[in-house]
């Protein structure tokens, strides 16, 4: 049996628009796949082979997922967004040789940027 590839997650937040104006800005790429084009509840960006989704529905779903974002400069990436955001893991080296940090998004979703 072939081991299964991610290839789309989805968000669930409130308010689409500012969701999507957070995530372009942390991400540096636009939202793409505006559905329905007339009043959308859903987008995504592409990054890399997987699709990583925004979505505002009626009854909002329950919060609090937590993704992990490898990135080659983690520090970088520290430098740019971490100490601007809500915290939840300020950069640090793990024990098990990564090094990364943790915010949280305006939904409570946890976002971790990790460097192997």
């Amino acid at each position: 049996m072939d081991t299964p590839r991610l290839t789309h997650v989805r968000v669930n937040v409130r308010n689409l628009r500012q969701a999507i104006d957070w995530y372009e800005r942390l991400l540096g790429v636009p939202a793409e796949g505006h559905w329905p084009p007339d009043a959308p509840t859903y987008v995504h960006f592409t990054l890399g082979p997987a699709q990583f989704a925004l979505g505002r529905y009626e009854p909002v779903p329950a919060a609090g997922a937590r993704f992990n974002f490898e990135v080659d400069d983690v520090d970088a990436w520290w430098a740019r967004i971490g100490p601007d955001a809500s915290v939840v893991e300020p950069l640090f080296d793990t024990p098990y040789g990564t090094r990364k940090f943790t915010i949280r998004d305006p939904d409570g979703n946890e976002l971790g940027f990790v460097q192997s």
